[in-house]
């Protein structure tokens, strides 16, 4: 945060009304607070603060009906249209596997939750909000027209925290940074010995080393750099040719999943954009600083994504080719992912 005197609640929304157009994130960023702490300052006008229980909410989450989720990081922004269906609540990991919504929900890390209304004219845009201890944006859902007001409302009531008060103090925890050097010969063994694409985080943590490090390390025979604007390429050929993807988008605390075709890809200044009927994708192209192909064994023969990294080594976005256990992968899959181009080639 800025070493700048912290704005009050007041100041917040002064801010605010006076920059109508900016985006929320932005207007946090440029007064040097938290998102969770912009939406805080309205609390008693539009906002009212929730249990920000993961868990409790996925309970819940179904009887809402069609809703429009968001999950985003610092650089891309996953938006789906659907429902809460196949729910499995864990202590540290839920899941949600509905025809478009599909998630991974890492519970410790949902702290704050707030219901927000929001008033355009005639228009009433209502969502419930869900921030990390930092006051990071995990998971938004926003209803729809087809939503089921009553379900929302009753959540509302029923998750209504006795503290409605406007400030929020962030909780902010340094990252430890527990890798070291890599083992090469050891990463090799481990990668060539995996059976499933599950085992990979187990593989980091055991060996004790970064993702992107790994991908660097491992040879090109497992994993091999292309161009920083491949996202772009792959999702233009899998649109031309009708292959469908699965693209990944997360933070700490919810991973966001959209499984199918991309059809309406549309650029806009840094950020590449998907505008389909039920999937909205919106990513900042220039802060892709690396792009690596990816291959892992499993019992069903190599599975490969396409990984994109920022510039301090976190992954920002990764697609897959939609496939069930027990079948091969795609081979159009392979073929797009095979034809990017390497960051030596010069762009025709």
């Amino acid at each position: 945060m800025s070493n700048t005197p912290r704005p009050t609640p007041a100041e917040i929304r002064a801010f605010r009304a006076e920059n109508p157009k900016m985006r929320e994130r932005d207007i946090a960023a440029q007064l040097g607070i938290s998102e969770a702490a912009l939406v805080a300052a309205e609390v008693g006008l539009t906002a009212v603060r929730i249990d920000g229980g993961a868990n409790r909410f996925l309970e819940r989450a179904e009887a809402l009906g069609e809703v429009m989720v968001l999950t985003r990081n610092e650089s891309a922004v996953h938006e789906k249209i659907g429902v809460f269906e196949k729910i499995e609540t864990g202590k540290h990991a839920s899941i949600v596997l509905g025809e478009n919504v599909d998630l991974r929900i890492f519970p410790t890390r949902w702290a704050h939750g707030f219901a927000v209304t929001k008033t355009d004219g005639e228009t009433v845009r209502r969502s419930l909000q869900f921030f990390d201890k930092a006051g990071n944006a995990v998971h938004k859902v926003h209803l729809r027209p087809a939503s089921d007001l009553e379900a929302y409302e009753a959540i509302v009531a029923d998750f209504r925290l006795d503290d409605q008060s406007q400030d929020f103090v962030e909780v902010v925890t340094e990252k430890v940074n527990d890798t070291g050097p890599v083992d090469v010969a050891a990463l090799r063994a481990e990668w060539s010995a995996m059976t499933d694409t599950h085992q990979f985080f187990g593989m980091l943590r055991k060996l004790k080393i970064a993702r992107q490090d790994a991908v660097r390390s491992v040879g090109e025979d497992f994993a091999w750099q292309v161009r920083a604007d491949a996202v772009g390429d792959m999702m233009r050929s899998a649109a031309e040719n009708d292959t469908p993807i699965m693209c990944f988008v997360g933070n700490d605390g919810c991973i966001q999943i959209h499984t199918g075709p991309v059809k309406n890809i549309q650029p806009m200044g840094p950020w590449l954009n998907v505008m389909d009927p039920t999937f909205h994708l919106h990513l900042r192209m220039d802060h892709i600083v690396e792009c690596w192909v990816v291959r892992k064994p499993t019992a069903d023969g190599h599975v490969t994504s396409l990984e994109a990294y920022d510039a301090k080594g976190e992954m920002i976005i990764q697609f897959f080719g939609p496939r069930k256990e027990g079948i091969a992968e795609r081979p159009e899959w392979r073929e797009i992912l095979d034809g990017l181009p390497r960051p030596d080639s010069v762009a025709a």
